[in-house]
């Protein structure tokens, strides 16, 4: 038979991992990709929260806001 694995996660660590500088290069690859699908009037930014770093792109402009509601642009550029 097998014998039984126990695992205790660290949240701390995981804390810690998830707002870490290497956490927000690799959001910041992401949202930077996704803006430039999107096209002009998109913009990005980066934060960190209190569980995690966080990254978002945004329609900034009318026209960019009047494209992502007409075309869904910002959910076809992160496919």
């Amino acid at each position: 038979m097998s014998k039984q694995f126990e695992f205790e996660l660290n949240r701390a660590g995981v804390a810690e991992l998830m707002k870490s500088k290497s956490m927000q290069k690799i959001l910041e690859r992401y949202a930077t990709r996704a803006r430039n699908r999107a096209g002009r009037g998109y913009e990005q930014d980066l934060y960190v929260g209190r569980n995690r770093a966080n990254a978002r792109v945004y329609a900034m402009t009318k026209e960019a806001q009047s494209d992502n509601y007409k075309n869904n642009t910002l959910l076809k550029s992160v496919r």
